[in-house]
């Protein structure tokens, strides 16, 4: 699948980090990991942590599927909010989905801070607005349904708004938890770090072409006719990952992002958060690093790589129009522009864990605005299965729920 357009600013923006060959012989190892994006890397340092054995393979460069393209902000709100995903999926697993992604973004910081020699992580604040008046009212129930199960969350209203961001609506939830991270860096630092500490062989330009189950595992064959011997396996190749079920479990979106020149204002709005509205699909804006606004969304249904990047054009512009009209005085110049591939679930939240129809195979598949906390959350709740360990998590991610 042909996941992004040219010219992600992260890339571009750090090059090659590391370079792995691709595979030259037959291997073994307890643990394959197909894919060598951020949920490759997660689950390779998760596993490599516990003692397990990986070999990683990609049949790109390591990272430069939806990685690279990701705009990576890191936030414990999912796609659907809380009081809505409690009527869809009970009560107990929608607050515990929430507090596991709050969780995960601590144990991200503490991952990047570990791997990372300069950490590209850091900890923001979050600001959801209602995009309309007629939004308000379910904005202030999500507010109070937050507030009563323990997140860290403000309301904010029109005045407040004002006063804080200069732009004027009529309410926002305003959260003390998110945060932001440089994914593609975040990956390569991963996956060395796991070659250097825990014995972990990744490969690069290496697609599997056949997996067959035997007494001991699995026997992976590559196009290049070279084996890997498994006891296990862990899909973690994205939205590329439904190739390996029968059964329907994403619904694929194009969306488009935008970054600026560096401004000499470091100081873009109240304390640089997270800005994301309540409209669907929603605008979504962060600072970086290196003092540049990155602006996202205007997402449309999926229907070939092709469709997606002649659209970009416009959605670049539209994205333009839309930042102009909350911050007219920030002067945003595109610098770089791309469109991406995502891919949601029914309910907002992941797939998690074995297949009924493939045991032994596990399933890494952190889709939606919260791919990389649902990768983090995956790569423990795999590690624990393939030590057999109980995760009293594993049910609320399964397959068939």
């Amino acid at each position: 699948m042909d996941l992004h357009s040219n010219f992600p600013y992260w890339l571009l923006k750090n090059g090659v980090i590391n370079s792995y060959p691709s595979l030259q012989q037959n291997e073994k190892c307890d643990v394959a990991i197909i894919g060598a994006g951020i949920s490759g890397a997660l689950a390779a340092w998760y596993l490599g942590k516990a003692g397990i054995k990986t070999i990683v393979l990609d049949r790109r460069h390591a990272g430069t599927g939806s990685t690279c393209a990701s705009t990576a902000l890191l936030q414990y709100e999912i796609d659907v909010p809380l009081h809505e995903l409690i009527e869809k999926v009970g009560e107990e697993n929608a607050v515990a989905s929430y507090h596991l992604c709050l969780d995960a973004i601590a144990k991200i910081e503490a991952i990047s801070n570990k791997v990372e020699s300069a950490s590209s992580f850091s900890n923001k604040h979050s600001l959801q607005y209602a995009s309309q008046q007629s939004h308000l009212e379910k904005l202030q129930e999500e507010y109070e349904c937050r507030k009563k199960y323990g997140f860290p969350v403000h309301w904010f209203d029109r005045e407040r708004l004002t006063k804080e961001f200069g732009f004027t609506k009529s309410g926002a939830i305003f959260s003390d938890a998110g945060a932001s991270v440089d994914a593609y860096k975040l990956t390569h630092c991963m996956l060395q770090y796991a070659i250097e500490h825990y014995e972990a062989k990744v490969f690069d330009k290496t697609e599997v072409e056949t997996m067959r189950k035997q007494k001991s595992g699995f026997q992976l064959t590559t196009t290049d006719e070279y084996k890997i011997d498994a006891k296990k396996i862990v899909i973690a190749c994205g939205y590329e990952s439904q190739q390996y079920l029968t059964e329907k479990v994403q619904k694929l979106h194009s969306t488009y992002a935008i970054v600026s020149e560096p401004l000499t204002n470091d100081k873009f709005w109240y304390k640089n958060c997270l800005i994301w509205e309540t409209a669907n699909p929603y605008l979504y804006m962060r600072t970086t690093e290196d003092n540049r606004v990155l602006i996202g969304g205007k997402d449309i249904p999926y229907t070939s790589g092709v469709a997606r990047d002649r659209e970009l054009k416009n959605k670049v512009k539209a994205l333009e129009n839309s930042f102009a009209t909350l911050f007219p005085a920030i002067p945003f110049k595109t610098d770089f522009s791309w469109a991406g591939t995502f891919a949601g679930t029914k309910d907002g939240l992941p797939y998690i864990g074995e297949h009924k129809s493939k045991p032994g195979i596990y399933f890494a598949l952190g889709f939606g605005g919260n791919g990389i906390t649902f990768s983090s959350i995956a790569g423990e709740i795999i590690r624990d299965s393939i030590l057999g360990k109980k995760n009293k998590y594993l049910p609320i991610f399964k397959f068939g729920r």
